[in-house]
């Protein structure tokens, strides 16, 4: 279920919730109980590593620039 931040108008305290995507734009009360809350935009974190795969050398193999071709 995803997560979403929000921010508090009258103490400004920022809270999470999980709620289905459906009620992400439904308004959400804060913990002290202020009903005035505003969803913040929230970036998204992906741990993990990736390596790209190496360049085969071959006829139509890719690599370089251009898409394999060298641009001189």
């Amino acid at each position: 279920m995803p997560r979403y931040e929000y921010r508090c108008r009258p103490c400004g305290s920022i809270f999470e919730l999980n709620r289905p995507m459906s009620e992400s734009s439904a308004p959400a009360v804060c913990p002290e109980g202020h009903k005035d809350t505003v969803k913040l935009l929230s970036t998204v974190a992906v741990g993990g590593s990736a390596t790209a795969p190496a360049p085969s050398g071959g006829p139509g193999g890719g690599g370089g620039c251009c898409g394999g071709g060298c641009c001189g």
